[in-house]
């Protein structure tokens, strides 16, 4: 069917103003300023009237197969599965999943299954090989193995550094650990991006710029995660930006970790743009469905929250309300950005790209429509396709 957007406020994420978005299919056909359908053919017009249209948001971190219990939580802590409303219902049309601590009870197996019935459900999965631990496990053979010859597997992640969870990778492993992604990224016409989980350790980036001091990899090639941790990690990370790295910041957060020298998301947004980092090199992502473990004063276990893809929203509308994130920038943050930074041809509106949309009320930024290559999920807040068991 031929769909009709009339009169809305276009961004791409660069804002272009008032527009009619013609597409049909999963195909976005025309943009322009006034289309008329004269035709006998089956269409539909959306007034866009009082909306704003933007790209499908792009979520780079989600534990959709379900995370482990990192916190000290044993077995019963293992969170449970991403379902497709978690995302859709948020404006998220592409997603992007991981093992993280618990590569053990969580497999890729599991990882690559979901990622494959997600698309059955009609959004777009992709996902990692690798984990938190070396040497990395994978699907296959190798690191090259998955990313040349696995769809839904487009980098490594997500690896950790600085963290006591993690298994303390030296320059060297993690130099031959992004050369092996790039290589078979540049065999496969992927990314080969190597996701990199930031624990709270002191040395915080240093690792990933000693890898490329001393090897022909440069720091684009690794994509650090939850830099927002504390004001000391993202003042790495500024720094890391101008030496022409990319950052993201986790959106899903407890009331705990606020408490405790993390800052939110958007904050940290709007502080890397202060600071004169360039917005192409700045993302947020919802780490949902990972575990968020909560501590009493004396460090101990008291309780346990879930990461929420929903989260991506919120901190999105969060920049623009409250911390003046002008609003192509904050939705460069989770449409566009984190799409170059993987290889996806996804996260952006124009002539032959997938339809991948969002109508959001334009004083609320809440998402009305979604579409996901060309499929209404989303109408009127509710959904209109939903997901196996939900």
């Amino acid at each position: 069917m031929l769909t009709l957007i009339k009169n809305v406020e276009l961004f791409t994420p660069k804002k272009l103003g008032k527009r009619d978005v013609l597409f049909a299919g999963k195909t976005i056909l025309a943009i322009e300023e006034d289309i008329e359908i004269n035709s006998n053919l089956e269409f539909a017009i959306v007034d866009g009237q009082g909306f704003i249209l933007a790209p499908g948001f792009v979520d780079s971190l989600v534990h959709f197969s379900g995370g482990g219990g990192g916190g000290g939580g044993g077995f019963a802590s293992r969170t449970p599965q991403m379902n497709l409303t978690d995302a859709t219902l948020y404006g998220i049309t592409t997603v992007i999943g991981a093992l993280g601590t618990d590569d053990v009870s969580r497999t890729h197996t599991d990882l690559v299954a979901k990622a494959k019935g997600l698309k059955q459900e009609g959004l777009n999965a992709f996902c990692h090989t690798g984990s938190y631990h070396l040497p990395i496990k994978t699907l296959g053979h190798s690191i090259r193995h998955d990313i040349m010859y696995i769809d839904e597997i487009i980098g490594v992640g997500e690896v950790a550094i600085a963290d006591h969870r993690g298994t303390q990778p030296s320059v060297k492993e993690l130099t031959t650990i992004a050369a092996e992604a790039r290589t078979a990224g540049l065999l496969s016409g992927k990314r080969g991006t190597v996701s990199i989980h930031v624990g709270t350790g002191v040395e915080h980036l240093q690792l990933l710029h000693e890898v490329a001091l001393s090897s022909e990899i440069p720091l684009s090639q690794f994509y650090p995660t939850h830099m927002n941790r504390n004001a000391e990690l993202l003042t790495a990370g500024v720094a890391f930006c101008k030496a022409g790295g990319t950052i993201d910041f986790t959106t899903s957060t407890t009331e705990y970790d606020l408490a405790n020298g993390e800052l939110a998301a958007a904050e940290a947004l709007a502080y890397c743009l202060d600071k004169g980092v360039n917005a192409q090199q700045l993302t947020m992502s919802s780490d949902g469905h990972a575990s968020l473990p909560i501590y009493n004063e004396q460090n101990h276990l008291v309780g346990f929250e879930v990461g929420s893809e929903s989260s991506l929203l919120g901190a999105f509308q969060q920049a623009v309300q409250q911390f003046n994130v002008p609003l192509d920038l904050a939705l460069q943050s989770i449409t566009s950005n984190p799409a170059r930074i993987l290889g996806l041809n996804k996260g952006e509106i124009s002539v032959g790209r997938d339809a991948d949309l969002v109508l959001l009320d334009a004083n609320t930024l809440t998402p009305h429509s979604v579409w996901c290559n060309g499929q209404k999920m989303v109408e009127s807040h509710k959904p209109l396709v939903t997901g196996f068991f939900s």
